[in-house]
């Protein structure tokens, strides 16, 4: 990468630096096969699944996990 680009990029104030990860993260993710995952978070992928689906009611809901984090914060 070129040096330029990133000091200009450090230039930027941080609100301009957010949108440009967000725009960067957005185009990671359209293309998801890009990043294939190793066969361990596989393995745990499917080991978080299991466990959901043996007991759906383990689970936090979204405004729990969000509620969770403003008190950490």
């Amino acid at each position: 990468m070129k040096q330029e680009l990133i000091a200009e990029i450090l230039a930027l104030p941080v609100a301009e630096r957010m949108r440009l990860i967000e725009a960067i993260w957005d185009s990671i993710a359209a293309a998801p096969e890009a990043l294939p995952l190793a066969q361990w978070q596989k393995d745990e992928l499917d080991r978080r699944l299991a466990e959901f689906e043996a007991d759906p009611d383990s689970g936090a809901s979204l405004e729990e996990v969000f509620a969770r984090i403003r008190r950490v914060s």
